[in-house]
């Protein structure tokens, strides 16, 4: 399909500016307010605003094993609705992308059944189970986008080092949930003062900044390229920000959730606020923040984790950790930073597309001539509350049923594509 999109406002040196623009095979073939449309399929975007396709490389998808939660095609649809175009697969499905045949498998299901781009991960140990190395050569030759273990931290040290030296061979980059399993003592929420009011275990903050301060030092001695997934502790913002300093390849991401809230915003025995890591306490809330916007993390990941209604309804002690974040991650961002002056629109729309792409060499995030036509039309006006018996992700866990946002995607094109698109009346 040729695509004609007018009357549409980007982003120009922090500046929205008027503009239409020309998609031709896929393309991006024009950007001026000058054009005019010839015999092609329009948009009329009515002074909305144009952005390139967010990139969300931290999602679970589910599909092979995991079905009930989400599938390729429900979590696609969902990350379409929340103007994602393209995503990173963990390798927690079953089997685990972890052999050249398990990985072809994901991919083959990728290419019947997703919406939008979705690059698959490869898991560092076979089965995810931590003790037995895949062959990283070889997944990369089939399509992996990069290594991780997922929600599992690597424990040995010496595995981990070995990984990331042949990692950094093939110059692929190895990710990490960080969590020393020594320190977690069944933990629940993060170990605090709201942990003591509930009556329930806590997780030391530095059960993650001490996994990070391991893995740091040993990619500094590997050369590698070494990712942090969902920074929680302001431990561990300082460890990553010295690391970078001395020189050592390390980034990061931060999640919506984890910069809309702290310890002290959970009500109750309530497993919509059971993620791992859990919401941290107000000084580390804080150090987000500012590691944000000074470049100690890199860009922002939803981390979007579907459970069924059944997983997340047995309290704290009971449920699973997780929760939803394509459908709900700009208008949230948006609303809270954007519209109250914390944040400019230009570092918001960085954060989802070009920061991410930059940190993994993807050639994504941008709305330039030339480059493909994954673009997301926003309307920053329209205000509604969060209704998760709206979302079209098969998870509805998330705390933010009902929050009244303000900033929502209307339009999301996957290379010069209509994927979604929301209803009118």
């Amino acid at each position: 399909m040729n695509l004609f999109i007018k009357n549409v406002n980007m982003l120009q040196n922090g500046e929205l500016t008027p503009t239409n623009i020309r998609i031709k095979e896929g393309k991006i073939e024009e950007i001026s307010k000058e054009l005019v449309a010839d015999n092609e399929h329009q948009i009329d975007g009515k002074g909305r605003m144009i952005a390139p396709g967010f990139v969300d490389v931290h999602v679970h998808l589910r599909e092979p094993g995991g079905e009930q939660k989400e599938t390729i095609e429900s979590g696609t649809k969902s990350a379409a609705k929340g103007g994602y175009t393209t995503i990173c697969a963990m390798p927690n499905t079953r089997p685990v992308p972890d052999t050249k045949e398990n990985l072809q498998l994901v991919n083959g299901l990728i290419e019947k059944n997703a919406l939008i781009r979705v690059l698959p991960y490869a898991s560092i140990t076979i089965r995810e189970a931590g003790k037995e190395r895949t062959n990283l050569q070889e997944l990369k030759e089939n399509g992996a986008f990069a290594f991780t273990d997922d929600g599992v931290g690597i424990q040995e040290a010496g595995m981990m080092y070995e990984t990331m030296q042949d990692a950094a061979k093939i110059d692929m980059a190895v990710v990490a949930h960080c969590e020393d399993n020594s320190l977690i003592y069944d933990g629940v929420m993060h170990e605090g003062k709201r942990s003591k009011e509930l009556g329930l275990k806590g997780i030391p903050a530095i059960a993650e900044s001490v996994h990070i301060a391991r893995d740091i030092l040993l990619a500094e001695a590997a050369g590698a390229h070494y990712h942090v997934c969902h920074v929680s502790t302001k431990e561990s913002v300082r460890v990553i920000r010295d690391a970078k300093r001395a020189g050592v390849r390390v980034t990061a991401e931060v999640t919506p959730h984890h910069l809309l809230l702290t310890e002290d915003d959970i009500p109750s025995d309530d497993a919509n606020y059971k993620m791992n890591p859990p919401l941290r306490a107000k000084e580390d809330w804080e150090a987000l923040h500012a590691g944000l916007l000074d470049g100690t993390l890199d860009f922002i990941a939803t981390d979007h984790a579907p459970h069924t209604e059944a997983e997340k309804t047995n309290g704290m002690n009971g449920s699973m950790f997780g929760i939803v974040g394509f459908e709900t991650a700009f208008p949230l961002l948006y609303s809270k930073f954007v519209k109250t002056g914390t944040w400019t629109l230009q570092q918001l729309i960085d954060w989802l597309t070009i920061k991410p792409s930059q940190t993994f060499n993807l050639p994504y995030g941008t709305l330039e001539i030339g480059q493909t036509a994954d673009l997301v039309l926003l309307d920053l006006e329209k205000e509604q509350p969060i209704q998760v018996e709206e979302f079209l992700s098969k998870g509805k866990n998330t705390p933010f049923n009902g929050w009244n946002c303000t900033g929502w995607p209307v339009t999301t094109i996957f290379g010069g594509e209509i994927v979604w698109q929301e209803e009118t009346n």
